[in-house]
Protein backbone atom coordinates (compact mmCIF):
# COMPACT_ATOMS: atom_id res chain seq x y z
CA UNK A 1 0.00 0.00 0.00
CA UNK A 2 1.40 3.31 -1.05
CA UNK A 3 0.78 6.76 0.26
CA UNK A 4 0.15 9.69 -2.08
CA UNK A 5 1.54 13.16 -1.47
CA UNK A 6 -1.06 15.89 -2.04
CA UNK A 7 0.20 19.31 -3.06
CA UNK A 8 -1.58 22.40 -4.38
CA UNK A 9 -0.45 25.91 -5.25
CA UNK A 10 -3.75 27.12 -3.75
CA UNK A 11 -2.45 26.59 -0.21
CA UNK A 12 0.84 27.70 1.35
CA UNK A 13 3.83 25.62 0.32
CA UNK A 14 5.43 23.46 2.97
CA UNK A 15 8.34 25.35 4.54
CA UNK A 16 10.07 22.30 5.95
CA UNK A 17 10.44 18.56 5.53
CA UNK A 18 6.72 17.79 5.36
CA UNK A 19 3.84 17.65 2.86
CA UNK A 20 0.65 19.69 2.70
CA UNK A 21 -1.24 16.41 2.98
CA UNK A 22 -0.86 12.67 2.66
CA UNK A 23 -3.53 10.36 1.24
CA UNK A 24 -3.39 6.77 2.44
CA UNK A 25 -6.06 4.41 1.18
CA UNK A 26 -9.28 6.40 1.59
CA UNK A 27 -8.00 8.79 4.27
CA UNK A 28 -6.44 12.23 3.88
CA UNK A 29 -4.27 13.73 6.61
CA UNK A 30 -3.48 17.43 6.22
CA UNK A 31 -0.63 19.28 7.82
CA UNK A 32 -1.66 22.20 9.99
CA UNK A 33 -2.60 25.28 7.99
CA UNK A 34 -1.83 28.69 9.39
CA UNK A 35 -3.51 31.73 7.82
CA UNK A 36 -1.02 32.44 5.05
CA UNK A 37 -2.48 33.79 1.83
CA UNK A 38 -0.94 31.46 -0.79
CA UNK A 39 -1.08 34.14 -3.51
CA UNK A 40 0.84 36.78 -1.55
CA UNK A 41 2.72 34.67 0.98
CA UNK A 42 1.53 37.11 3.65
CA UNK A 43 0.24 36.04 7.05
CA UNK A 44 -3.40 37.04 7.60
CA UNK A 45 -3.18 37.90 11.27
CA UNK A 46 -5.10 41.16 11.80
CA UNK A 47 -8.00 39.52 13.60
CA UNK A 48 -9.00 35.99 14.56
CA UNK A 49 -12.05 35.80 12.27
CA UNK A 50 -10.08 36.70 9.14
CA UNK A 51 -7.27 34.38 10.22
CA UNK A 52 -9.70 31.51 10.77
CA UNK A 53 -11.28 32.05 7.34
CA UNK A 54 -7.84 31.99 5.67
CA UNK A 55 -6.70 28.86 7.51
CA UNK A 56 -9.94 27.10 6.54
CA UNK A 57 -9.66 28.27 2.91
CA UNK A 58 -6.18 26.73 2.83
CA UNK A 59 -7.57 23.47 4.23
CA UNK A 60 -10.44 23.59 1.71
CA UNK A 61 -8.03 23.97 -1.21
CA UNK A 62 -6.04 20.94 -0.06
CA UNK A 63 -9.27 18.96 0.31
CA UNK A 64 -10.27 19.94 -3.24
CA UNK A 65 -6.89 18.88 -4.60
CA UNK A 66 -7.49 15.46 -3.01
CA UNK A 67 -11.05 15.31 -4.45
CA UNK A 68 -12.84 15.57 -1.13
CA UNK A 69 -14.54 18.28 0.93
CA UNK A 70 -15.48 19.53 4.38
CA UNK A 71 -18.47 17.15 4.24
CA UNK A 72 -16.01 14.24 4.47
CA UNK A 73 -13.86 15.58 7.32
CA UNK A 74 -14.01 13.22 10.30
CA UNK A 75 -11.57 14.91 12.71
CA UNK A 76 -10.11 18.38 13.14
CA UNK A 77 -7.49 19.80 15.43
CA UNK A 78 -7.59 23.54 16.02
CA UNK A 79 -4.63 25.28 17.61
CA UNK A 80 -5.27 28.84 18.79
CA UNK A 81 -2.86 31.34 20.29
CA UNK A 82 -5.39 32.64 22.82
CA UNK A 83 -8.38 30.72 24.21
CA UNK A 84 -10.19 34.07 24.56
CA UNK A 85 -10.72 33.80 20.77
CA UNK A 86 -12.59 30.49 21.05
CA UNK A 87 -16.09 31.95 20.45
CA UNK A 88 -14.99 33.86 17.33
CA UNK A 89 -13.16 30.80 15.98
CA UNK A 90 -16.26 28.68 16.62
CA UNK A 91 -18.46 31.16 14.76
CA UNK A 92 -16.31 31.05 11.61
CA UNK A 93 -15.64 27.30 11.92
CA UNK A 94 -19.41 26.69 11.93
CA UNK A 95 -19.70 28.38 8.51
CA UNK A 96 -17.50 25.67 6.99
CA UNK A 97 -18.90 22.66 8.85
CA UNK A 98 -22.62 23.14 8.24
CA UNK A 99 -23.83 19.63 7.37
CA UNK A 100 -20.98 17.75 8.99
CA UNK A 101 -19.82 18.16 12.57
CA UNK A 102 -16.52 16.25 12.81
CA UNK A 103 -14.81 15.28 16.03
CA UNK A 104 -12.58 18.16 17.16
CA UNK A 105 -9.86 19.10 19.59
CA UNK A 106 -8.96 22.72 20.32
CA UNK A 107 -5.90 23.76 22.29
CA UNK A 108 -4.06 26.98 23.09
CA UNK A 109 -0.44 26.98 21.89
CA UNK A 110 2.40 29.17 20.63
CA UNK A 111 2.23 28.98 16.82
CA UNK A 112 4.77 29.40 14.02
CA UNK A 113 5.19 33.00 12.77
CA UNK A 114 3.07 34.07 15.79
CA UNK A 115 -0.04 33.02 13.84
CA UNK A 116 -3.37 33.34 15.63
CA UNK A 117 -4.62 29.91 14.50
CA UNK A 118 -3.61 26.63 12.85
CA UNK A 119 -6.02 23.94 11.66
CA UNK A 120 -5.43 20.35 10.52
CA UNK A 121 -7.97 17.76 9.41
CA UNK A 122 -8.46 14.09 8.65
CA UNK A 123 -10.93 13.40 5.85
CA UNK A 124 -12.37 10.48 3.93
CA UNK A 125 -11.62 10.45 0.21
CA UNK A 126 -14.37 8.63 -1.69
Amino acid sequence: MEKEIINTKNAPAAIGPYSQAIKFQNLLFTSGQIPINPKTGELVNTNIKEATHQALKNVENILKEAHTSFDNVIKTTVFISDMKNFADVNEVYGEYFVNNKPARSCVEVKLPKDALIEIEVVAIVE
